[in-house]
């Protein structure tokens, strides 16, 4: 309400009339230059408008939750919470990892503990602040060497003098016989309030099962947002989903969801962070087709990228996914559109001699709300990135596969969106089998730098592979350094946008594992603080 804040006349006097009019027009205008003198004074405090100041805030832990191994799906209740048999008797879930120490070879204390806290392997103890003092800047590892594990797992590691540990694990299942043979690894994440997971089905054969695991010490209250190919699906049972501290929670999608082919999920927590995976498997009557566990790609973004991307012959997949119940037994590229509009999507195939040739010129139209798939068959066999971009928002996943053979166990393996490398990524790798860097570069030309990590907790010297723009190259992993197992890479880009991924294959087997590298570690942060009332 405005207040009325001129001054009032007093009664009439024996003054004249013309002497009264003066007093009063000198009065109005007193009035006025003292409006006109509060308008140039300084206001109170209270009502200013101050800059945000910047405020630092130490980095914080650094913790990667690690799934439980792959489990055989028994039955369910009230069509949500799963109940599971016991995998293979030749099936074996282990964790690798490692934690670079800071310069000077310093490590920070560093763990991998049950989800629950029990401490399973204590890496490193931690030691003395460095004094700053000139000399070597060695930098050495600790490294966690497939430590068996039988459920949930989280790595952590403090951070240190300001800075966020450089640490990073996985998870790696493997079995030779049952329904769930085949070979499935994933990265141990960082717990997030907001993760997007593409790759899921709930037709016959197929199942998927998401985990939630909390790793902190506060309940997580989380809600499901499930898209298909025909548009976002409201299932009751969806929200206010609980999931106490230090546990794990598995729901069964096909309970919210059946018969959907192509499913993305969008977690959403309230209260604690919570670390999201889903176990995918196939089952073509009584043949396997593949387990994998589907990882948390990139927000959605206006361009998505993915490498690590395998393809075999292009005539033989053709002849496969021909067959009755192997239409998705080929490589492709799902996109979810989140938004109300629809999403015009320019897709890209990069290869070791530069970017290959789509159907329709690569040009697709992805549906607001939707899943969409667009297969990636036909080009010549070989490693691969795949970059699409928009000017709608939306995220990608792409789906790998290997065997060509109907009636034969298959595998399948989904490569989430991934991030931009820059400096110091930590790449774990498991020991055994086939394992592949591979790296792509988009418009221009890259530089890749790599050093191996070996058991002794030494970090060898760095190799260069230098990436022509638009192509994908592809790093063999030796199975030692001199006479030391190399157990992970130290990765740093330098130039264009560059990607890369971990591909794990078996000898004589048709596994496949795609794993993006996960984000380099933070330091501390400057964050925008508003100061008033």
């Amino acid at each position: 309400m405005h207040k009325d804040t001129s001054p009032r006349l007093g009664k009439s006097t024996r003054r004249g009339l013309f002497t009264g009019l003066a007093s009063a027009a000198a009065i109005v205008a007193a009035a006025g230059g003292l409006v006109a003198a509060a308008s140039l004074a300084p206001q109170p405090v209270g009502s200013r408008v101050l800059p945000a100041a910047l405020a630092a805030v130490p980095a914080g832990s650094s913790v990667g939750v690690c799934p439980g191994p792959a489990r055989l799906l028994e039955g369910t209740e009230a069509g949500t919470d799963p109940q599971f048999s016991p995998e293979s008797a030749t099936a074996r879930s282990a964790v690798s990892g490692a934690v670079i120490s800071a310069p000077g070879g310093v490590m920070p204390a560093s763990r991998l503990s049950a989800l629950g806290g029990a401490t399973a392997v204590e890496i490193a103890s931690g030691g003395p602040q460095a004094s700053g003092a000139a000399g070597p800047q060695e930098l050495k590892a600790g490294v966690i060497e497939q430590q068996a594990v039988d459920a949930a797992s989280v790595l952590s590691a403090d951070a240190r003098e300001g800075q966020q540990a450089s640490a990073a694990a996985l998870m790696k299942y493997s079995a030779t016989d049952g329904d769930l043979q085949g070979s499935a690894a994933a990265n141990c994440q960082q717990p997030s309030n907001d993760v997007w997971l593409a790759g899921a089905s709930t037709t016959l054969g197929r199942t998927s099962v998401l985990t939630l695991s909390n790793a902190s010490t506060t309940p997580a209250t989380v809600s499901l947002e499930l898209y298909g190919s025909k548009g976002q699906i409201q299932a009751p049972g969806s929200r206010g989903l609980l999931v106490a501290p230090g546990s794990t929670r598995s729901i069964v999608l096909a309970g919210l969801a059946p018969g959907e082919a192509q499913l993305s999920v969008h977690v959403r927590s309230a209260g604690g962070p919570v670390a999201a995976a889903i176990q995918q498997s196939v089952l073509r009557g009584l043949t396997p087709g593949g387990v994998d566990f589907i990882s948390p790609g990139a927000a959605p973004a206006a361009r998505q990228v993915m490498t690590g991307i395998d393809i075999q012959d292009g005539g033989s997949i053709a002849s496969l996914t021909g067959q009755k119940g192997y239409a998705d037994a080929g490589p492709a590229l799902q996109l979810t559109v989140p938004g109300q509009s629809d999403a015009v999507v320019e897709i890209k195939l990069f290869g070791r001699d530069g970017q290959k040739a789509l159907p329709n010129g690569g040009v697709v139209t992805a549906k607001a709300g939707s899943v969409t798939e667009v297969s990636l068959a036909g080009v010549p066999a070989g490693h691969y990135t795949v970059a699409a971009s928009s000017d709608v928002s939306f995220v990608a996943a792409a789906r790998v596969t290997r065997g060509l053979e109907e009636n034969k166990a298959s595998d399948v393996a989904w490569a989430p969106a991934g991030v931009r490398l820059g400096s110091q990524h930590v790449v774990p790798v498991p020991q055994g089998g086939v394992r592949i860097l591979v790296f792509g570069a988009l418009e221009d030309r890259a530089s890749i730098s790599y050093s191996a990590i070996t058991a002794d907790g030494k970090i060898q010297a760095a190799s260069t592979a230098d990436i022509a723009g638009g192509t994908t190259t592809s790093i063999d992993v030796p199975e030692k350094v001199g006479e030391s197992l190399v157990v992970g890479y130290v990765v740093s880009a330098s130039g264009d946008a560059a990607y890369g991924a971990l591909l794990l294959q078996q000898d004589g087997r048709e596994d496949i594992s795609s794993i993006a590298l996960m984000p380099a570690a933070s330091g501390q942060e400057q964050v925008p603080v508003k100061l008033g009332y």
